[in-house]
């Protein structure tokens, strides 16, 4: 079993030899799970048809150590942009009506492999050499090293869910990942009583182990007493529902629940398979008669539908329990923490791989007078993940949890026999889509407990109501809004040209994209922030925006978009919004009439890399218009890189001198203007700048 650092502790060096203990086995750990995939041409292949194909995941999780290591200043170079660009993003599950089809030059396995043998090296040679202090904290270099392993932690166990819908020709059985073989009858479930009790949720901190940014904060609730099944829903329990015609009924089913059946023409679970009338069971590298006395593993939806199925049959209320109840469940079985079982080296949980690489009978683990209330498959709860009391974003990684604050994403409770790292301690939140796979199942309670939860739809972080009303508040002071005045000036500019395709660099929360889209067919907006792109995409798909901002002291004020009001409801079909790195972009973003980046080159952390990789996605004669203040800072920049805004050699250079030099051979300078903006930040306070815009023809 690998086990996870603590944070303090009293000797650097003997920490240093932890960690890079922790980092090495836990990527080898990933490396020889894809030992399981016998065929190369498999890698090549969508295991689900709404996910890239696996190579990107087994490139993914070393990319993401040099993409955040770089954006956290600890490294200077990389070690493969264009590996590093196709590997960066496109990992979180995609609905059925958001799947978008590209083209992605995948490079062979034999190059992504040699890929992850650099980053093992650059990792491991970072960890021997960069200093240590302790206890280590969120601003600490190392928080980063523990973050990747982690986010590996995390590609353990949804790329097995992924090699698991693998064709089974194309997996084989490996000595390493030794699967369960005890089988038999399912028990008999029953509901036992849990007491009332409180719940305290969320951590501090000065916890002693890794977190994500949704474990941080305080929740705390009163539950009432309420009945829980003694084991997790058996395959043997479910296939009640799925004879009782369940699959066939909607008035089982919630109405994303007739969708998603609808779309996947889903008869029984996904990894079920129905030969010559008898069920089996796909597991990761075999196929075997359905184990009745397994836990049966679903989404939430068909979690859902079974609570009530058996709701109807028995005439109570059975529903899945919500996070406070998981919690209240678990503080009344006793279940010891992680560092408790650290202490003794053994967990009594199917978990962690410490007993199978599978599930196991329902009934071999006891927490008192539960079973499996950790481990062994991930409990659906009715809770929609949420942010607790106090929550911050981690800005090395911004967009982990926020885009999940959608009502969208549900809680899963409890960690699988996969679930390493962080994944397997107390304190752990992970949400997913409801129509999502995981090694999931259930156990159903009888509950009319009503979770209390932040559902607030206006959105509060202070940065992101801040470029709200940048984009979409009214002309502050009397100047014109900035983004809607740069678009329109834009397509000014473009009047006698092509207006096909347009690339929005530094989109934000949107403005300009959809303003640009009055005049082309077809506008793609790319951000960094993905809580920008969450925003953006909001309001592109339901057409409103909600805000809060500031007015004075603890006063605030409500804003409400609506794209309508704009008359910008039709130009929002031509907009697509994605997240993307500016200084690493994607080749298939290309063949663009204009491309726009509004204040965006003073805050890039390679802006000279940025502008030389614009000719080539510009077609023949496009324009490329450039707008900032030139307000350069070493914390956005480092000073090496600025473009301008110097001496050199005794002389002034100017931000529109490096310009000149950097796009001159590519770019015809066509004209300059000023465009003052303003930002808001209190109802009296505001901040007038002037920008400078630059508009270039390509030669």
């Amino acid at each position: 079993m690998i086990t996870i650092p603590t944070l303090s502790g009293e000797d650097p060096e003997l920490k240093r030899q932890e960690i890079k203990k922790y980092f090495q086995e836990t990527y080898k750990l990933y490396e020889s799970l894809f030992n399981i995939v016998s065929d190369e041409k498999a890698y090549f292949q969508k295991a689900d048809p709404l996910r890239h194909p696996i190579i990107f995941y087994y490139g993914h999780t070393a990319t993401f150590f040099i993409n955040k290591l770089k954006l956290a200043k600890i490294i200077d170079e990389r070690i493969d942009s264009k590996l590093e660009s196709i590997f960066a993003v496109g990992v979180d599950e995609m609905s059925w009506d958001d799947l978008n089809e590209k083209h992605y030059d995948w490079p062979t396995l034999e190059e992504t492999q040699n890929y992850r043998d650099k980053v093992y090296d650059l990792v491991s040679e970072l960890i021997d050499t960069l200093p240590l202090e302790l206890p280590i904290t969120w601003k600490s270099p190392w928080w980063v090293i523990l973050m990747g392993i982690e986010h590996e932690n995390i590609h353990v166990e949804t790329s097995s869910v992924l090699i698991r819908q693998l064709p089974f020709s194309s997996v084989r059985e490996d000595a390493d990942w030794k699967e369960c073989e005890e089988y038999g009858d399912a028990p008999e479930n029953e509901l036992l009583d849990v007491p009332a009790g409180t719940v305290m949720l969320g951590k501090n901190q000065n916890a002693q182990l890794f977190g994500w940014d949704n474990e941080y904060g305080t929740h705390q609730a009163k539950v009432p007493a309420f009945k829980a099944a003694r084991y997790l829903v058996s395959n043997g329990e479910y296939l009640q529902f799925i004879q009782d015609d369940g699959y066939a009924k909607n008035e089982y089913w919630c109405s994303e629940g007739e969708e998603w059946k609808a779309f996947t023409k889903a008869l029984h679970p996904l990894f079920w398979q129905l030969k010559e009338s008898n069920y089996i069971l796909r597991t990761l590298s075999r196929e075997i008669p359905l184990p009745m006395n397994w836990p049966v593993e679903v989404n939430h939806l068909e979690a859902a539908a079974f609570c009530k199925w058996k709701s109807q049959k028995e005439g109570r209320d059975i529903v899945l329990p919500t996070e406070d109840e998981y919690i209240r469940l678990r503080d009344e079985a006793h279940v010891p923490s992680y560092l408790e079982w650290m202490k003794e080296g053994k967990t009594n949980a199917n978990i962690a791989l410490d007993k199978y690489a599978s599930s196991a009978p329902v009934d071999r683990y006891e927490h008192g007078r539960f079973c499996d209330v950790v481990g062994n498959v991930w409990q659906w709860s009715r809770t929609p993940i949420y942010p607790f009391d106090g929550f911050k974003i981690h800005p090395v990684y911004d967009d982990f949890t926020v885009p999940t604050f959608d009502g969208k994403h549900n809680l899963i409770n409890g960690g699988s026999w996969i679930s390493c790292g962080n994944l397997a301690t107390q304190k752990s939140r992970y949400g997913f889509r409801r129509h999502f796979y995981q090694h999931a199942g259930f156990r159903y309670a009888e509950s009319s407990y009503e979770e209390k939860i932040m559902t607030n739809p206006y959105t509060t972080d202070s940065i992101i109501s801040q470029y709200c009303h940048f984009s979409w508040g009214g002309n502050a002071l009397g100047v014109e809004n900035y983004p809607a005045a740069c678009a329109k000036l834009s397509l000014e500019y473009m009047k006698d040209k092509a207006k096909v395709k347009a690339f929005d660099i530094g989109c934000a929360i949107g403005r300009s994209s959809f303003e640009l889209a009055r005049g082309f067919d077809e506008v793609i907006g790319v951000d960094f922030s993905a809580r920008f792109i969450q925003e953006a995409e909001k309001l592109k798909q339901s057409g409103i925006l909600r805000y809060v901002m500031p007015t004075e002291g603890e006063l605030e004020e409500f804003h409400e978009v609506n794209l309508s009001s704009f008359n910008l409801e039709k130009e929002a079909t031509k907009v697509n919004f994605w997240q993307a790195d500016a200084c690493n972009l994607k080749p298939i973003f290309k063949d663009f009439d204009l491309i726009f980046a509004g204040n965006l080159i003073d805050r890039l952390y390679d802006p000279k890399k940025f502008l030389d990789s614009l000719a080539s996605r510009l077609n023949e004669k496009g324009m490329l218009i450039l707008t900032s203040p030139y307000t350069w800072q070493e914390e956005s920049t480092a000073k090496e890189k600025w473009i301008g805004g110097y001496k050199r050699d005794g002389e002034n250079v100017t931000t529109l001198q490096g310009l000149e030099e950097i796009l001159g051979k590519d770019f015809k300078l066509i004209d300059t203007r000023d465009v003052p903006f303003v930002i808001q930040e209190t109802a009296r306070k505001h901040q007038y700048t002037i920008a400078q815009m630059t508009v270039w023809e390509k030669r």
